[in-house]
């Protein structure tokens, strides 16, 4: 029997315990032993629950057990989190986690520590909840050179996107109905402002580079400026604007960012919808390949742990390889980048914008006082330049 640890009862621990418990027969078969959940590590005390009995408040109960094998770290955030993960990998336990703040600023050290300890630092849940994507760059894709990933890798800022389209509605409005409905947070900043699918890619682009990409270092921008207006003007060209979490390796040179694209409807990424997530992954050999599924929620997010708690217990006293080093990796600044933009200017600027960005495709809707083009592929620092000299409404950025 391998006995398990729960660290955190909130919302994706009472899901482990719960994916675990009721699949508990697919589950032991796969692991090729009984797995049994021995401690819920956790603050608050939980009158009536089936699993009050398991419940501990002293995480050294936990990390000074022997039994304990496996620990499932689905606290969130970076301070107890960091130290109970690195106590247990020091300690010989693997650790499974959703936390991809965590993962994100300590991967590299959380993975050495654990293949020092024969042991393993799993987090297939830390990006895009119950889609596998973690596992198939680990090892269904080692035949490849990735080079290119991108994902919509937030499902709060999907849901307010898609309901925008949908309903002709303005940011502020369907964001106070994505709180009421628990898709978005009280403070959504890290949903809106992109950070979480910030970190997301950072944790994608390092297992893609083999290095530590840091998402402190990576351009993102957030959806807080996209207006009904901005999909009135989608409509007309027949495209639709996602939040895009990118990165690129391109003749030595590597590129990340976050940011509110236009894509058309050919693109894979134009019917991921609502609170659904994907990731399109692109390598030398295979060309294509899209992940798609629920991108967070208690039990999607839950069943993501739980598979690296079944890939753990076969592999007892056993190293997963997971190539990440601490070797930064020198990410080039997106000023360079090349591609169209789609520009709002009021109307009165419509010569003046056609006399500096020269050859642009105007763009017909039903938005009064405007003048709306499409560039020609430029530079971003060449763009802001023409920008600033005209002075603009708004822009979105063309997914090609």
């Amino acid at each position: 029997m391998i006995q398990v640890a729960v660290l955190g009862y909130g919302t994706v621990g009472s899901g482990v315990v719960e994916v675990i418990e009721k699949n508990k027969e697919e589950i032991n078969k796969k692991s090729g032993e009984e797995l049994n959940i021995k401690y819920i590590l956790d603050l608050r005390d939980f009158p009536g629950d089936p699993y009050e009995n398991k419940i501990v408040h002293d995480v050294n109960e936990v990390l000074e057990d022997p039994e304990v094998a496996i620990v499932c770290e689905t606290m969130g955030g970076l301070g107890a989190a960091y130290e109970f993960t690195r106590r247990a990998l020091l300690s010989g336990k693997s650790v499974c986690t959703s936390n991809k703040e965590l993962v994100a600023a300590h991967g590299p050290e959380l993975i050495r520590i654990a293949h020092d300890n024969k042991c393993n630092y799993l987090f297939e849940a830390s990006v895009g909840g119950g889609i596998p994507i973690i596992r198939p760059l680990n090892y269904s894709l080692t035949a490849e050179k990735i080079d290119a990933i991108t994902g919509i890798l937030n499902g709060t800022t999907n849901y307010i996107l898609s309901k925008m389209e949908k309903e002709g509605a303005d940011f502020a409005d369907v964001l106070a109905l994505a709180q009421e409905k628990g898709y978005a947070e009280k403070n959504p900043a890290a949903d809106v402002e992109g950070h979480d699918a910030c970190r997301k890619i950072a944790i994608l682009s390092s297992l893609m580079s083999g290095k530590n990409v840091r998402s402190e270092e990576i351009y993102t921008e957030g959806i807080t400026k996209i207006t009904a207006a901005d999909f009135v003007y989608a409509h007309a060209m027949g495209k639709t604007i996602k939040l895009l979490a990118k990165s690129m390796e391109q003749e030595g040179r590597f590129y990340a960012m976050v940011a509110p694209f236009l894509i058309s409807r050919e693109h894979p990424l134009y019917m991921v919808n609502g609170v659904f997530n994907a990731v399109c992954v692109h390598g030398n050999m295979l060309g294509d390949s899209m992940y798609y599924g629920r991108g967070a929620g208690k039990l999607p997010t839950a069943s993501a742990v739980v598979s690296d708690v079944v890939d753990c217990a076969r592999h007892i006293g056993k190293v997963i390889m997971c190539f990440w080093d601490a070797q930064n990796v020198e990410l080039t600044g997106i000023d360079e980048a090349k591609r169209s933009f789609f520009v709002r200017v009021d109307a009165k600027k419509e010569r003046e914008a056609i006399e500096t960005f020269k050859s642009v495709r105007v763009i017909e809707a039903d938005v009064p006082g405007e003048f709306a083009f499409v560039t020609d592929v430029m530079s971003e620092k060449e763009f802001n330049r023409k920008a600033g000299e005209v002075g603009i409404i708004s822009r979105v950025r063309m997914e090609e």
